[in-house]
C-alpha cells in the first residue's frame, strides 16, 4: 500500500496499516509532535524517518516480514520508534516485562524466536548472567553499550517494501504468568486496525495528547497509545508513573486522553493536592485491566473533567464491554455492555449456554481475537468455546451475569471463587464491604485450605495513612455485617498489597505466602 493510496481514517475504511498511517501523517503535518519525554518532542518528519531506519537495519541484518524481535526495558522514544520501525518491516514485535526474572525473560526470548532483543542498561545486565550459554544478540536502547547501542545500529538507507496482511501477526504479548507460566499471545494487524479505527468514536485525532505512563508491553497502553499515533495526535511517555510528575505533565501539556489502571486512579484521587492542578482539557480517561471500583468511579466523575470509559475484556480479545460512566451514572457496579459486534454470553461449568440474568463464566467473540497461543496449540483449544453454531469464543475466565438492561456485573475470577462448606463464595462481594471501613485503604480477599471447609476466607487490608487499626477489630465489624459462610477466617493488615505491573492484586502469591507461614487451617 503505497501512502498515497490511503484515504482519510473512517469507521467504513476496512483497513490500513499503522506504519503507513504514520508516514502520511509525516507528509500533512511533518512538524507536530508525534512523541514527548521529558522535554524532547520528535516530530512526525523525524520519527517517521526513524522508523524508516529501524525497518532498512532489521533488513540488513537479515530479519524477514514474519520474523520476530523482542524490545524489554522502560518507556521511552526509542522504545516507540523501534516497536513501530519493526512493524514497517513485518517484524513482529514481543515486547516483555522488565520485572520478569532474567530466567523468565530468556524462556519468552526463545519461545518468540527473537533474532534481536532491544533492552536498557538495568534489563542488560540482568540478563548478561544469563546469556553466556544463550548467545542471544543483546542491543542497548539507550546507547548504554555504545558498540551495540542503538544509535549506531541504526541503518542511514531505505527499507524495502513488504506486503502485508491484516491476518499477518503485529505483536506477541505475554501474558502476566500471575497464573501460571506466561504464554504468548499473537495478535494481527487486523485486531490492532480495529482498535485504531474505534479510536475514532473516542475522540482520538490529530488534535488529542495522549499522556503514557503504563508500560508499553503491556495490551492496556497499546490501546491508547496506537490510536494517538495512527490517528496522528501526540503522545507523552512517562518512564515510570508517578502522582505528582503525572499531573504536571497533564497540565503542561494540556492531555485530553490518556490510560490508567484503577491503582492507578486511586492514588492520584487520593492526592491532597490533586483539585489543584488544571485538567480542564481532558476529553476521556479510559481503565482496564483490574477491578475498578464504583466508589471510585463516582469521585473520578465528581473531581475529574471529561467523560471516564472503563473497559472490560481480555488480552486475548474476545468480546469486551464498555461502561461510558459519565453516562451511566447508575451502572458503576457494572462494566458495561459488549461492544458492537462483539457477542458475550455466558456458559456453565459443562460449557452450556446459560439465560440472561444467570451466573457463570463469561465467553467472548469479536473481530479483535488473538489468533492462538504461540508454540502452545493445547492451551489456545483450552481457551476457546465455540457455540452450536461452530462460531469461536474465547473463554475469560471471569464469573459474570448479565442485568435485564444488557449490563455485565463481574462477580469474580473462576479461579479465586472460593467454595466453603459446598458454598460459592465470590471475593469481590466481600471486598465491597470490607472497603466500606473508614479505616482502609486497600483490600482483597483470597481463598486459603482448611480441613473443615475445603476453603475459607481470609482478608488483607492496607490502612490508611495515619490510622490506628486493629486487625481483630476491624475482622469482628466485618463479620457482624455478612453472613455465616461468607465471614473472615482472619484479617492481615499489611502496607501493600503485592501487584503486577498494570495493577492487579497477585493474589496467587498472597495465598502462596499465607500457605507457607500459616499452613492449612483447621
Amino acid at each position: 500500500m503505497s501512502v498515497s493510496a490511503i484515504t482519510p481514517v473512517t469507521l467504513e475504511t476496512p483497513f490500513s496499516l499503522l506504519p503507513e498511517l504514520i508516514a502520511r501523517h509525516a507528509e500533512e503535518r511533518a512538524e507536530h509532535p508525534a512523541l514527548i519525554q521529558d522535554g524532547r518532542e520528535v516530530s512526525y518528519r523525524e520519527f517517521n524517518r526513524q522508523l524508516d531506519r529501524v525497518a532498512a537495519a532489521l533488513q540488513r541484518d537479515g530479519l524477514k516480514a514474519g520474523d520476530s524481535i523482542a524490545i524489554c526495558g522502560s518507556n521511552s522514544i526509542p522504545y516507540a520508534t523501534l516497536y513501530l520501525g519493526a512493524l514497517r518491516a513485518g517484524v513482529v514485535v514481543a515486547p516483555l516485562a522488565p520485572s520478569s526474572t532474567a530466567t523468565g525473560l530468556m524462556t519468552m526470548i526463545r519461545d518468540s524466536a527473537a533474532r534481536l532483543v532491544f533492552v536498557d542498561q538495568a534489563v542488560g545486565e540482568a540478563l548478561a548472567t544469563v546469556n553466556a550459554s544463550e548467545q542471544v544478540r543483546l542491543l542497548s536502547m539507550d546507547d548504554s553499550q555504545a558498540e551495540q547501542g542503538f544509535s549506531a545500529w541504526l541503518d542511514d538507507g531505505k527499507p524495502a517494501p513488504v506486503s502485508i496482511t491484516a491476518d499477518m501477526a503485529f505483536n506477541i504479548i505475554y501474558s502476566s504468568g500471575t497464573t501460571g507460566e506466561p504464554k504468548g499471545i499473537v495478535q494481527s494487524h487486523g485486531m490492532r486496525w480495529s482498535h485504531i479505527q474505534r479510536g475514532l468514536v473516542f475522540g482520538y485525532g490529530p488534535d488529542c495528547v495522549t499522556l503514557i505512563s503504563t508500560p508499553l508491553y503491556s495490551n492496556t497502553t497499546l490501546v491508547s497509545f496506537l490510536p494517538t499515533l495512527g490517528l496522528g495526535g501526540t503522545v507523552v511517555l512517562m518512564a515510570k508513573f508517578d502522582g505528582a510528575a503525572y499531573l504536571k505533565l497533564a497540565e503542561q501539556h494540556r492531555v485530553t486522553h490518556t490510560m490508567l489502571v484503577p491503582v492507578q486512579y486511586q492514588r492520584l484521587m487520593a492526592r491532597e493536592d490533586f483539585d489543584k492542578y488544571d485538567l480542564s482539557n481532558f476529553a476521556m480517561k479510559f481503565s482496564t485491566s483490574a477491578p475498578f471500583h464504583a466508589e471510585l468511579k463516582a469521585d473520578i466523575l465528581a473531581r475529574w473533567p471529561g467523560g471516564l470509559i472503563e473497559f472490560y475484556g481480555m488480552t486475548e480479545g474476545g468480546g469486551s464491554c464498555m461502561l461510558a460512566a459519565h453516562q451511566f451514572p447508575d451502572k458503576l457496579h457494572t462494566v458495561g455492555k459488549p461492544l458492537e459486534n462483539h457477542d458475550i454470553r455466558v456458559i456453565d461449568e459443562e460449557g452450556r449456554e446459560l439465560p440472561p440474568g444467570s451466573v457463570g463464566e463469561v465467553v467472548g467473540h469479536s473481530p479483535a481475537m488473538m489468533t492462538g497461543y504461540l508454540n502452545k496449540p493445547e492451551k489456545t483449544a483450552e481457551a476457546e468455546w465455540y457455540d452450536a453454531e461452530g462460531k469461536r469464543f474465547i473463554r475469560t475466565g471471569d464469573v459474570g451475569r448479565f442485568d435485564d438492561e444488557g449490563f455485565l456485573t463481574l462477580m469474580d475470577r473462576r479461579k479465586d471463587m472460593i467454595i466453603t462448606g459446598g458454598f460459592n463464595i465470590y471475593p469481590s462481594d466481600l471486598e465491597m464491604e470490607l472497603r466500606k471501613h473508614p479505616d482502609l485503604q486497600d483490600v482483597t480477599v483470597i481463598g486459603v485450605q482448611s480441613r473443615s471447609w475445603g476453603e475459607t476466607p481470609v482478608g488483607y487490608a492496607v490502612p490508611r495513612p495515619g490510622a490506628s487499626v486493629d486487625a481483630d477489630a476491624i475482622c469482628a465489624w466485618f463479620n457482624q455485617r455478612v453472613g455465616k459462610t461468607q465471614r473472615l477466617n482472619r484479617l492481615i493488615l499489611t502496607d501493600e498489597l503485592p501487584r503486577s505491573a498494570i495493577g492487579k492484586v497477585l493474589k496467587r502469591e498472597l495465598r502462596d505466602q499465607f500457605q507457607a507461614q500459616y499452613g492449612i487451617l483447621d
